[in-house]
């Protein structure tokens, strides 16, 4: 974090969800640590609303519950806390129905300030929420709307989302969260391609052989086994989280650090993935599904003891082989993986470079690789550049591989921000940079459709795979016809 705290100006952040387990684990706690670090000042207030009846009181003794559970001890400062639940209330909504809807505008009143409605429920009911928002008046200039996804289940839901929003809020007031683009070293990746000259002159085909993207968990489904069943891997991963990391590693430089400038050159990459479609998918895609193995030394049940359809054919893995049709890109693929149930917790981008260009070590002075750049989004957020140099001692020259390592809490002294500390801050400021445009949500989803249906169509089954591997073997295949390989580092 920035030593200089620069605070927001009043608002009132209103919170459709306000009872559920994203308002509980990460949205309370992100606003908490802002107020603690002052960028939250004067009258703002959090504005919890959902179908439960429940008194401001209530209310936040949840919240003050939420944060001694998500919240470290040593964050909790009982002045600060006291402030800040003192300015959280709760009112009961139906968002099918006109009940509770008035005591809402009742209690945000005529304040001119900045309105954010967190639609932290359902996509089933976005429409719902904000046509009830128009009709009671209370979508004014300066208010906000952030959904989360899933945003649609392909291009014909996803379109048809986006316009139930749409005939009530502007685009510029409408704020498509996608938490990884708010983790710092997400971020730093533009840093590190924009503002040093020693990368951007090497970041093409002509240096850069491969780059791998993954996003790997340990946890199985959980709870969420209703949801994913419908979803699945591409959909709840792929479509939004890993598309996004390939458009910040892949797209040209923008004019300016301006939030359409930027989105711009991210929508040029979407429109630029060559389709995978037909027959492609059976060698340039991978599905797979756990079956039931070990996590962390215990063990765990397969997908389908997990879920109540036992018939499911839902992916809980994908690899995919991605390529980019412009020149900078021109023959690199890009590789992209996610998965559940696999050894680690790790999400990370790594860019392989291409070995010399002319050896003139002999082949005994050690194996000589290739320069690699790993930028580690979770955990340890890191960046760590890969090179060869002289193992140290006498007795002739022994090249060995080292990393030049940056460990952001050590760099810095100070704790790694949560994702959602930065975007809700960022709704408030009107700045839409880490937000997906319409369009880019749209350009996204014409890639994926094509690849669910020749899944569909080419009946391209779930491949098992032993919870806590990495995953079923053809993956290993996708880069073995490469002639590469997963690069595993250490978390």
């Amino acid at each position: 974090m920035s030593s200089k705290i620069i605070p927001v100006e009043e608002f009132d952040y209103i919170v459709f969800g306000g009872t559920g387990d994203l308002a509980e684990r990460k949205l309370i706690p992100a606003l908490y640590r802002r107020l603690a670090d002052g960028q939250i000042v004067g009258e703002s207030r959090i504005i919890g609303a959902a179908r439960g009846e429940m008194s401001d009181e209530e209310y936040r003794k949840f919240a003050n519950d939420a944060l001694n559970e998500h919240v470290g001890k040593d964050e909790l400062d009982p002045a600060v806390v006291k402030t800040f639940l003192g300015n959280l209330y709760y009112r009961s909504i139906d968002a099918m129905s006109d009940r509770g809807w008035q005591e809402l505008k009742d209690l945000l009143g005529d304040y001119e300030k900045v309105r954010a409605f967190y639609l932290a429920v359902g996509p089933s009911i976005f429409g719902n929420i904000a046509e009830q928002l128009h009709k009671f008046g209370m979508i004014r200039e300066r208010s906000r709307l952030v959904i989360e996804k899933p945003i649609g289940k392909d291009l014909k839901s996803a379109e048809a989302l986006n316009e139930s929003v749409g005939k009530y809020f502007k685009e510029e007031q409408i704020f498509r969260i996608d938490h990884y683009l708010g983790k710092e070293t997400v971020q730093n990746l533009m840093a590190l391609r924009f503002a040093n000259t020693i990368y951007e002159p090497i970041w093409n085909s002509a240096h850069i052989d491969h780059v791998q993207i993954t996003a790997a968990e340990t946890l199985g489904v959980e709870a969420r086994g209703n949801y994913y069943d419908t979803a699945g891997a591409i959909r709840d991963m792929v479509q939004n989280h890993l598309l996004q990391l390939l458009c910040l590693v892949a797209m040209e430089p923008p004019p300016s650090n301006d939030a359409n400038a930027v989105r711009d050159e991210k929508l040029k990459v979407l429109r630029s993935l060559r389709p995978i479609t037909g027959d492609k998918v059976m060698t340039e895609t991978v599905r797979g599904q756990y079956k039931e193995g070990a996590s962390k030394g215990k063990a765990v049940p397969g997908y389908l003891d997990e879920i109540d359809n036992k018939t499911s054919d839902t992916e809980t893995f994908v690899a995919i082989k991605a390529q980019i049709d412009n020149w900078r890109w021109a023959n690199v693929p890009f590789y992209l993986r996610t998965g559940k149930r696999l050894p680690e917790r790790v999400s990370e981008i790594i860019i392989q470079f291409k070995p010399v260009p002319h050896n003139i070590f002999s082949e005994v002075v050690g194996s000589k690789s290739a320069n690699r750049l790993i930028i580690r989004l979770q955990p340890n957020e890191s960046v760590q550049q890969v090179i060869m140099i002289k193992d140290p001692g006498p007795g002739g020259m022994r090249l060995r591989q080292v990393a030049l390592d940056m460990q952001f809490e050590e760099q810095f002294d100070t704790r790694a921000p949560d994702a959602y500390e930065r975007l809700l801050l960022d709704v408030i400021r009107g700045n839409q940079t880490l937000f997906m445009r319409r369009d880019e949500v749209a350009a996204a989803w014409e890639w994926i459709d094509p690849i669910i249906e020749a899944w569909d169509t080419h009946s391209h089954e779930c491949e098992e795979y032993i919870a806590g591997s990495w995953g079923p073997f053809s993956s290993v295949a996708l880069l073995a016809g490469d002639n590469r390989k997963w690069i595993q580092t250490k978390v």
